[in-house]
């Protein structure tokens, strides 16, 4: 059992070192197969192994603190580029977006042409797109959370993450029509019809796809007839939070924005 254990380990940090360092680590750690000695060594093999053990069991906070400590003492190893990789990942498990943001961003100035590349340009939009909030605040999260998934989709069209950024990309979006139609109904309420009116000229013109477009096209109408709804305001205001991603992975092509 022992034995069965250490192998698995040994595959999970073999697999992880080969895509961010090729193969050749493969032959510098062959003799863990056959080490029969009980005493434990610090090294940076046996450290690492540690960490992905900790990490694949989702213990983020125990895992950083190890990936940390192989960065800090062991900066030239083959392990301290992996380190850097699984410590921004383990503070986007933990939802610490921010900093995963910023340690997903040095590896990729750090690496530009390191295989894990395609990943780490999804998790930035994934940073993103999870931290968007309900359309009555700032959109902002949602409009980075766009422009990454783009950037990703420009720079490596055929990734593995293709279909799944487009479709966060048009979620994204529809959130962010449904924020228009928020703002374009608050005018409402407080009777600025020439601002609602453009807000929904600008939604319609910005996101043609969306699914609030139907309802967009109906208000405008109103208003343009000067027949604004007498309703309550809050009778026009579309669902607050971020649409099922999933719902849009049926469009096959991406909006013109995350192709240009």
């Amino acid at each position: 059992m022992i034995q069965s254990t250490k192998l698995a380990l040994i595959s999970a940090i073999l697999f992880s070192l080969s895509v961010l360092s090729g193969c050749a680590v493969v032959d510098d750690i062959k003799n863990m197969f056959t080490d029969d000695s009980t005493q434990t060594v610090s090294t940076p093999d046996t450290i690492a192994m540690d960490a992905l053990d900790k990490f694949n069991h989702g213990q983020y906070t125990s895992a950083l603190e190890i990936f940390t400590e192989i960065r800090e003492r062991y900066p030239f190893s083959r392990y301290s580029l992996m380190a850097e990789l699984k410590s921004a990942d383990c503070h986007y498990h933990l939802k610490h977006y921010s900093e995963a943001i910023t340690l997903y961003e040095d590896f990729e100035r750090n690496h530009p042409t390191n295989e894990a590349i395609p990943y780490v340009l999804f998790q930035i939009g994934m940073c993103h797109y999870n931290k968007i909030d309900t359309i009555d605040r700032d959109p902002g999260s949602a409009i980075n959370a766009e422009a990454a998934f783009a950037r990703l989709l420009r720079v490596h069209p055929d990734s593995p993450y293709t279909t799944e950024a487009r479709a966060r990309i048009r979620a994204a979006r529809d959130f962010l029509a449904n924020h228009e139609m928020y703002v374009a109904t608050f005018y409402i309420k407080t009777r600025k019809y020439k601002q609602s009116a453009a807000r929904l000229e600008y939604l319609l013109d910005t996101y043609p796809d969306s699914t609030i477009v139907p309802e967009a096209n109906t208000l405008l109408g109103l208003l343009q007839a000067g027949t604004p709804p007498k309703s309550t305001w809050r009778d026009w205001i579309p669902e607050i939070g971020l649409p099922d991603w999933s719902v849009f992975e049926s469009f096959g092509v991406a909006p013109s924005s995350a192709t240009e």
